[in-house]
């Protein structure tokens, strides 16, 4: 008897989990359709989406991309000039020397047609405002990101190479991340533009306006030290799991436990720094033109809030648009790499 409700009790057990998996699914327990796991990246992204702001910033990230490479020829040619060229009289510029305000048209000699001005001028050149924020974005954007890759190509070899290998190899990568972590860099960069600088300003592969391969070159050789002490540390730790040491007793050799098993876990903390340093990137090439000693002839954020300190009282506004401008766009990497971290880690984010 005790046999018998024992039976009835597991199964009318068994029917109420039937009954409330159907009615939370919609479907018959016999016709439920097949669970399939998700994958690493498909976790990944439906945690960062969830990140209303790291995907606000990353739709900002991609508008400032258009409004830099695509908007700007557009506008370039709606306007009728470009952003280097000079409007040398009024109303571009007023008697007392103070650019135009906004929304001033000006006759340009070169075409015979009446210009408009939409931020005003930039400077006593009568230079446009707009245009040269649009081409400084572009131009901000080509050191940051060409400098990310620069540093994270030599971190990653290095960082990866210590780590794994330890001994000697790790001893003289560490000497030489410290010699670099110590080597003053904004010393040597206003020396370079002092002697050679006009000459390596002039290297521009034929696609690149001058001074930005020289500020790559140096972003990529004096910032990579941060990026190999964070792949040190992470190769360190994987070198050490179970599936690199099963991989070592099959005897696949050193080069192909790095590409298989060690590379791929090195992507999620590459994509996470990558985001971070990009900002750093941005307000370190505009601090330098901003000093005179990184972009100098082109239209850079840096040197617009440069010239726009002489006018800090009568043209405000001059300052507010590249404060502005880079303001928005440091917040917006650094708050992408935030919710990437988060996504890449979530346990992070409860620590």
């Amino acid at each position: 008897m005790a046999q018998r409700d024992e039976k009835i009790v597991v199964s009318a057990g068994a029917g109420g989990l039937g009954a409330a998996i159907a009615s939370e699914s919609g479907t018959e327990l016999g016709s439920m359709e097949e669970i399939k796991a998700r994958g690493y990246w498909e976790l990944v992204w439906r945690r960062f989406r969830r990140d209303k702001v790291a995907i606000g910033s990353g739709v900002f990230i991609i508008l400032l991309i258009f409004f830099a490479f695509g908007a700007a020829p557009i506008v370039k040619d709606m306007v009728g000039h470009g952003p280097n060229d000079l409007f040398l009289y009024a109303p571009a510029v007023n008697l007392a020397g103070l650019p135009a305000n906004p929304m001033t048209h000006v006759h340009n000699p070169n075409t015979g047609h009446s210009d408009l001005l939409v931020l005003g001028a930039a400077n006593r050149l009568g230079q446009d405002e707009l245009l040269r924020l649009m081409y400084g974005a572009r131009i901000s954007l080509e050191v940051a990101i060409l400098s990310t890759l620069g540093v994270m190509f030599i971190g990653v070899i290095l960082g990866s190479a210590a780590g794994y290998f330890r001994g000697w190899t790790d001893t003289i990568i560490s000497r030489v991340t410290e010699i670099t972590m110590a080597f003053p860099v904004l010393i040597f960069v206003i020396s370079l533009a002092a002697t050679v600088g006009p000459q390596l300003d002039n290297i521009t592969l034929g696609v690149f306006p001058q001074g930005v391969i020289t500020l790559v070159l140096i972003f990529s050789l004096f910032g990579w030290f941060y990026p190999a002490r964070i792949m040190r540390a992470q190769v360190l730790s994987i070198r050490e799991k179970e599936y690199v040491e099963a991989a070592r007793m099959v005897g696949a050799s050193d080069s192909r436990i790095i590409r298989s098993h060690v590379l791929p876990h090195l992507v999620a903390p590459m994509i996470v720094y990558s985001t971070l340093i990009v900002a750093s990137y941005v307000l370190f090439e505009a601090g330098l033109s901003f000093l005179g000693v990184g972009i100098k002839f082109n239209a850079s954020w840096g040197n617009l809030l440069s010239s726009a300190v002489d006018y800090y009282t009568t043209r405000p506004l001059l300052m507010l648009w590249p404060g502005l401008a880079l303001m928005l766009t440091t917040l917006a990497f650094n708050l992408l790499g935030d919710g990437l971290r988060d996504a890449f880690d979530p346990r992070a984010s409860h620590m």
